[in-house]
């Protein structure tokens, strides 16, 4: 593999598990240098250890914890906003604790980390921000009015970002995956097997004919996405929502 991030440095938020795992091997594999970050300290050592990286803990929603560990890692070249929750009701069991949290760690905490990030990249002239949202971003689906909005917030930031930073060398863009074989996933699954009598079989079905292709993404096909816009020739590549999802929403 081609080393496009020799001496850079990337730092993924949610890089324990799952996307943002896979993110951080790419990344790692084209020569970053990680700083994988999350809330549980086993799986982010785990994954740092495997791509050689810093395992640092992040947990967004404590604010003055997380501005401390944002002035202390350093020169950030590459950041992966990944680290998020999906949670559904319907609107009458939305409580406000439910759409706080999920604003908080979906929308608001993303915004706050490139806000401390995003100047040292400007100084240089060059960087890239991906920002890991959802075909949820860009449609709409039944029992996620919190989940589509903070989706969708993180979209409108991103492409508001991209007329500022358009003549800095630094480009920011979202990805807009579908059903990922994900953790996540997994707890999808569970809820949707208690709460219709189905099998697990059958409750994972249901999210993969979601897709045209019939199937779930997996977690190395959004990882070969944000790679790519790492690429020296992605550089045109500003204020995109890219989705990958097999088709399931057409934009």
């Amino acid at each position: 593999m081609t080393k496009i991030l020799e001496g850079k440095s990337a730092l993924v938020t949610g890089g324990g598990r799952g996307i943002g795992a896979a993110i951080a091997r790419a990344l790692a594999g084209a020569g970053a240098r990680v700083i994988v970050c999350g809330r549980t300290q086993a799986e982010i050592d785990a994954v740092a250890q495997d791509v050689g990286g810093v395992a640092t803990r992040l947990d967004l929603l404590d604010r003055a914890a997380t501005d401390r560990t944002l002035a202390e890692v350093g020169r950030v070249d590459v950041l992966v906003n990944n680290a998020g929750v999906a949670e559904s009701a319907a609107i009458d069991r939305t409580t406000d604790a439910m759409w706080d949290r999920v604003m908080e760690l979906d929308a608001t905490a993303p915004f706050r980390v490139i806000r401390a990030l995003l100047p040292a990249m400007v100084m240089a002239g060059w960087g890239r921000i991906i920002n890991v949202a959802s075909n949820a971003g860009v449609s709409g689906y039944g029992y996620t009015s919190a989940y589509c909005a903070a989706k969708h917030a993180m979209v409108g930031m991103t492409r508001a970002l991209a007329i500022d930073l358009a003549r800095t060398g630094v480009t920011i863009n979202a990805l807009c995956p579908g059903w990922v074989e994900t953790q996540l996933a997994d707890e999808a699954v569970a809820r949707i097997a208690q709460k219709t009598g189905r099998s697990a079989d059958e409750a994972r079905a249901t999210l993969a004919n979601m897709s045209p292709q019939r199937r779930m993404i997996v977690p190395d096909e959004v990882a070969h996405a944000a790679l790519m816009l790492c690429a020296h020739d992605a550089r045109g590549i500003h204020g995109q929502t890219i989705v990958i999802d097999g088709g399931a929403v057409l934009k």
